[in-house]
C-alpha cells in the first residue's frame, strides 16, 4: 500500500507549494503595502479625465454591436487556418465545405452592411 501512495506524492508536493504560494501573494502584499495611498491614486481615472457622468449612464448601442461583429467575424475567420494546412488531406470535398462556409459568412456581412450596423455616423 505505500508504495502505491508514494506515485501521489509529486500531485501532493505540487498542491503544496501551490497552497504556499497562494497564501504568500496573499499576505506579502498586505504587509508590504502603504496603509493610507494618496487621494489621487485611488481616484476614478478614464482616458486621462474626470469621468462625466453617472457609471450606469445609457450606452450606445452601436459599441456594442461592432464588438460582437469583429468577434464574430473574426472567430469564424479563424476557422480557415485548419482547412488552410491540411488542404491536402480534405481534398475537393473540403474545400467545397469551406466556400459554403466563406460564402455564409459573406451573406452574414453583406446583411450586416445593408442594414447599416458597420455605419457609424
Amino acid at each position: 500500500m505505500p508504495d502505491l501512495l508514494i506515485e501521489y506524492l509529486p500531485i501532493v508536493m505540487m498542491f503544496g507549494i501551490a497552497l504556499v504560494l497562494s497564501i504568500a501573494f496573499l499576505v506579502v502584499p498586505a504587509v508590504i503595502a502603504p496603509a493610507d495611498p494618496d487621494s489621487e491614486k485611488v481616484s476614478t481615472y478614464e482616458c486621462g479625465f474626470e469621468a462625466f457622468d453617472d457609471s450606469r449612464m445609457k450606452f450606445d448601442v452601436r459599441f456594442y454591436l461592432v464588438a460582437i461583429l469583429f468577434i464574430i467575424f473574426d472567430i469564424e475567420v479563424a476557422f480557415l487556418f485548419p482547412i488552410a494546412v491540411s488542404l491536402d488531406v480534405v481534398g475537393l470535398y473540403g474545400w467545397i465545405i469551406m466556400v459554403i462556409f466563406l460564402l455564409e459568412l459573406l451573406a452574414g456581412l453583406v446583411y450586416a452592411w445593408k442594414i447599416g450596423a458597420l455605419d457609424w455616423e
